[in-house]
């Protein structure tokens, strides 16, 4: 049974896409059966493993309208052992369609439960929002990840974040866990990212991974080239990094 983590953070800017391609790629890399899920409209993460959003004829969107299964949508990806649910900009509408539906925040764990690839971890990246994309993907999930940037306002709004996840696991999704919080775009020559990492460890105590995502360019530019940060250097910090960070996310089981 695949473990499901939903990558989440109503903050935009704060490294959600960029975790969901580099873990997800860095997990299957580790020859581990692995599904990324673009539950986004801006289908960032679609486009970050080589596939052009603008051409995708069966997406997420599909599935969640009823019109395709999931094993219908599913891509291959340059990794091996790494498999894509695509987004579209049709997921723009998708929102506004699930509000008259019964069930709708159990749409996408529905969907899941008739995968048929047997896959070990499932990543969802999602939207920065807290609406019922991300509440879908909350319902489906097993464990929640959230990165938090270092930088000014990063504890900003966490609380909102905490106090929905405590509401799907009252309401919707009792076996929901936080995975781990990820910080993200430290760099060291600034007191304000180790002010930040002082207060977000003080926060969230044994909750935060042991891996820190410094600021890198090549993590940066591996997105505009269509690939994961390991298939654009494999030697960066950034490659680095995730592959710790899979480490970490192998490791708790």
């Amino acid at each position: 049974m695949a473990k499901i983590i939903a990558i989440a953070n109503q903050k935009g800017g704060v490294g959600k896409t960029t975790t969901a391609v580099n873990l997800a790629a860095c997990i299957a890399v580790a020859e581990k059966k692995t599904l990324l899920l673009d539950m986004d409209p801006q289908s960032n993460a679609t486009s970050g493993l080589g596939v052009d959003h603008r051409e995708v004829e069966n997406s997420i969107y599909e599935v969640i309208s009823g019109s395709k299964t999931i094993n219908e949508v599913i891509q291959k990806t340059e990794i091996a052992y790494l498999d894509l649910v695509p987004a579209s900009i049709r997921l723009v509408g998708a929102e506004v369609e699930l509000v008259g539906e019964i069930g709708r925040e159990r749409v996408l764990r529905n969907a899941l439960e008739k995968l048929t690839g047997d896959y070990e971890y499932i990543f969802i990246d999602n939207p920065p929002s807290l609406g019922l994309l991300t509440l879908n993907s909350l319902t489906a999930a097993d464990s929640v990840l959230i990165p938090i940037q270092c930088e000014y306002y990063a504890l900003e709004g966490l609380s909102q974040l905490l106090k929905s996840i405590r509401l799907v696991q009252k309401n919707l999704n009792e076996n929901l866990t936080i995975e781990g919080v990820l910080l993200t775009m430290y760099d060291s020559r600034l007191n304000l990212s180790q002010q930040v990492t002082e207060d977000v460890r003080n926060f969230f105590e044994e909750k935060v991974f042991d891996t820190v995502v410094t600021r890198n360019v090549r993590l940066s530019e591996a997105p505009s080239f269509g690939k994961p940060v390991i298939l654009y250097d494999a030697v960066c910090p950034g490659t680095e990094a995730y592959m710790k960070l899979a480490e970490e996310v192998i490791n708790n089981g």
